[in-house]
């Protein structure tokens, strides 16, 4: 089997060869720091995390590179309301980052590298920009050639007709070009800036990247993700850059994850539907998020809302129930079979589709659909009268391999209820009938039955068995 994963740069579904034999290099543009991220930011964070984890279960030490902007007009702003220092709080949401990714179920980066703490690189770069006649100073700024690549547009498919269409140059710009883009900015009065040989100033955006990547991964990297926002003009520019630098290809892939939409409609401010993760997370469990993320494949648009998310709680709950009951069968039972092969197999079946699916560009919106098949056939397993120890386990560590490959918690957010605390609530819900509290009584009862514990009323008083 052979992982098929979708280039944006040439639009088609590809092999996916790694530069180095077992060996996978990958950049993903991080988040600007002046707030907590929203769930824009969240889909990319869990989307190429789900990437690397499926790379690395495939065998393949990746190296995953993702980087934080901590200088920008947007915190220069966000410093001056707030009447903080940029590194302040820059620092601040960098660490509200980690707390809210690291709940996501999203493992930190190899490398998290900031423009401020790589300035004399960013530096180094352009000036090899401007030693090979891609770039041009003008009174303290520093602007891009965007005319003198040739390849300008390959990544979006349009044309430098088409892109000059529309460009302008705005107040206070000095470029030669409307296409052309800044790539250092001369400070202002009171800024935040650094040193260079064009003045004091600072980075612009596309830079940055470029120039970290070469530094961490080298001229040529195997991956290059984001959101599908940042496919123009961000990476279309370092495309631009780096490859005019070194002269060699930047990015052999180039994934994007797509959209997502609140209710229907775009996420923005000016309608007043920006969802912040770190306000979600007040009201839900985070793999609960994480998983209805991964319910569509990345490249699609996704739709949040309440009742959406409401159906993949439920979903999730039953895998994590099927789970729950499969450990509590295996470390519960007796008398168990030792062999079943028929079983056995049918958990190798759906174990071979899941790698089908994940091959096929990352599709883990059909993963899960695997998932739910492995919960049905757990249950239908548990309903008969034998069952094998090698077939508990095996459905076990399938469960375990899928989510852990996902991100997903299999966990829910309760312990299982212990034999005791059943009956205690037996009790109690028994004298809330005599009192004639049913109300208490259909409370206890809808408790035990969202923690998977059956009750039957018989003439011969109340049992319990667990789903």
């Amino acid at each position: 089997m052979t992982i098929k994963l979708y280039n944006t740069l040439t639009r088609q579904k590809e092999i996916f060869t790694p530069l180095e034999e077992n060996k996978v290099k990958m950049y993903v543009c991080g988040p600007t720091v002046y707030n907590y991220i929203h769930i824009g930011n969240a889909r990319p964070a869990i989307v190429f995390d789900t990437v690397r984890r499926y790379l690395e279960y495939r065998g393949y030490d990746v190296q995953y590179v993702s980087n934080f902007t901590d200088v920008d007009d947007k915190l220069i702003k966000a410093a001056n309301e707030l009447g903080e220092e940029v590194p302040t709080i820059a620092e601040r949401f960098i660490k509200a980052y980690f707390e809210d990714t690291e709940a996501l179920g999203c493992k930190k980066a190899d490398v998290h590298p900031r423009v401020t703490e790589n300035m004399d690189t960013i530096i180094e770069f352009i000036e090899m920009l401007i030693d090979k006649g891609f770039a041009y100073e003008a009174d303290g700024d520093v602007y891009y050639k965007t005319r003198k690549f040739d390849g300008y547009g390959k990544l979006s498919h349009q044309s430098i007709d088409e892109l000059r269409s529309g460009a302008r140059i705005g107040v206070g710009e000095k470029k030669d070009d409307p296409l052309d883009f800044t790539l250092w900015k001369e400070a202002k009065d009171g800024e935040i800036s650094w040193d260079s040989p064009w003045g004091k100033g600072r980075p612009g955006w596309h830079i940055e990247c470029s120039a970290m990547a070469r530094k961490y991964l080298g001229d040529t990297i195997d991956i290059h993700a984001g959101g599908q926002d940042l496919s123009f003009p961000h990476h279309e520019n370092e495309i631009a850059q780096s490859e005019a630098a070194t002269g060699k290809e930047f990015a052999k892939y180039w994934l994007h994850n797509g959209y997502i939409n609140i209710d229907n409609e775009k996420m923005s401010k000016s309608l007043g539907n920006f969802v912040l993760v770190h306000d979600i997370l007040k009201e839900i469990e985070p793999s609960l998020l994480r998983f209805f993320m991964l319910t569509v494949q990345y490249r699609h648009p996704i739709n949040y809302n309440q009742e959406l998310l409401e159906d993949t709680k439920r979903g999730l709950e039953r895998i994590q129930t099927a789970y729950e009951n499969v450990q509590h069968r295996l470390e519960h039972s007796t008398n168990l079979a030792t062999q079943d092969e028929q079983w056995e197999d049918k958990i190798a079946e759906l174990h071979q589709s899941f790698v089908t699916e994940m091959d096929d560009d990352f599709n883990t919106a059909n993963a899960i659909s695997v998932l739910f098949e492995l919960s049905k056939q757990a249950n239908l397993y548990l309903a008969e009268e034998n069952t094998s120890e090698a077939v508990l386990e095996a459905f076990i560590k399938e469960f375990e391999t899928i989510t852990g490959v996902l991100g997903v918690e299999l966990a829910g957010k309760d312990e299982e209820l212990l034999d005791e605390e059943i009956e205690q609530l037996l009790e109690e819900r028994i004298q809330a009938r005599k009192d004639r509290n049913f109300q208490r009584a259909d409370e206890i009862r809808d408790e035990l039955k969202s923690r998977n514990i059956i009750l039957e009323d018989t003439s011969q008083g109340t049992r319990w068995k667990r789903g």
